[in-house]
């Protein structure tokens, strides 16, 4: 079974479809939060997530959206009000079970509190070798890794749509039967290079 991971989308609808199209031919489609960008909300960005039958749980940014600071935003007008709940009814954390492997997906740590940046090659990355899973999949950060903590494999797709620190966007693709993953890079446009 083949699973494609995507992580803080930043309501960037071109960005996700280049990253399902850049994946190849998957099973399923698991997105690890951050598919909205602060009080900004996206009617196709969440419409193309439902049409993938996309597995789905929120980040900090629809934590701050539909929470008592987002009010507010929740109020425009051109907010498709069923989008917006499907969107809100989405878990914080899951643990799935998928071709036999157990698979722990969180926007940012499986510890509390939530909402700490671990980037690659933080010490506390390998916190998540800990866990009691084949996979834990994780985001937040907007910087991809894919490496094995004993029986674990520690996978941060990086980002859908919103890239930082001079990288491309991102996404990753799980082999559950190989019990293992790859990363994938593109850039939404064939002629854009990394800046040095």
């Amino acid at each position: 079974m083949i699973v494609g991971v995507v992580s803080d989308i930043h309501c960037n609808v071109e960005g996700l479809e280049a990253a399902v199209a850049t994946m190849g031919p998957i099973d399923h489609l698991i997105c690890l939060g951050d598919s909205i960008f602060d009080y900004r909300f996206s009617n196709e960005v969440v419409a193309r997530l439902r049409d993938y039958e996309a597995t789905v749980i929120m980040g900090n940014h629809e934590e701050g959206f539909f929470g008592p600071n987002g009010e507010r935003a929740r109020k425009a007008a051109w907010i498709d009000p069923e989008q917006m709940n499907w969107l809100s009814q989405r878990p914080h954390r899951l643990e799935l079970e998928m071709a036999g492997r157990k698979i722990l997906v969180v926007h940012s740590t499986p510890w509390n509190p939530r909402g700490e940046y671990i980037y690659p090659r933080s010490p506390k990355l390998s916190r998540f070798g800990e866990v009691d899973a084949d996979f834990v999949l994780y985001g937040h950060t907007h910087m991809n890794v894919a490496t094995r903590f004993g029986r674990t494999m520690v996978v941060n797709p990086g980002t859908a749509g919103d890239p930082r620190f001079g990288t491309a966007m991102s996404c990753a693709v799980l082999d559950l039967s190989a019990n293992d993953a790859r990363i994938v890079e593109y850039f939404l446009n064939p002629e854009e290079t990394l800046t040095p």
